[in-house]
């Protein structure tokens, strides 16, 4: 029985490259984990935000007029939404604020967030401009 001896040649380049690549490997699928792992983490925090209780407002231009949106907030979530200063041509000529406003109130008390809202299509744009004004007097009533 006769045995062959085979004689294995490396480079060193090529174990060079190897390493690299292996570390790099590594290095992304670490970096991917941490990645899905930290937004999960987010979420979380996001969902359990607290206010300091009070009433806070965010202006609001429609035309030449503005009148304030009054966002009233306990520890966890919106208690109420007005409208404040709103002059009666304003209310004229969006015949839409008022009944917005009321739907959002009544949906709030189901919803635990603004975000949670959802709206009807007939009155699209008028709960985009107070959904936006509501974030904008939330940011301030954030801890």
């Amino acid at each position: 029985m006769e045995s062959k001896t085979k004689i294995v040649v490396l480079r060193t380049k090529e174990l060079i490259y190897t390493g690299i690549f292996l570390v790099l490997g590594i290095i992304l699928i670490l970096v991917l984990i941490f990645m899905f792992t930290q937004g999960k983490t987010k979420e979380t925090i996001a969902s359990a935000t607290t206010y300091i209780p009070g009433v806070y407002s965010s202006p609001i231009t429609l035309g030449s007029s503005s009148f304030n949106v009054e966002v009233t907030v306990d520890q966890n979530h919106v208690t109420n939404v007005s409208l404040e200063n709103l002059d009666e041509t304003v209310e004229t000529m969006y015949p839409l604020l008022k009944p917005s406003v009321a739907e959002i109130n009544e949906k709030l008390q189901t919803a635990n967030s603004i975000e949670q809202v959802e709206f009807t299509a007939d009155s699209q744009y008028t709960h985009t401009i107070l959904t936006q004004a509501i974030k904008n007097a939330l940011e301030k009533a954030k801890k």
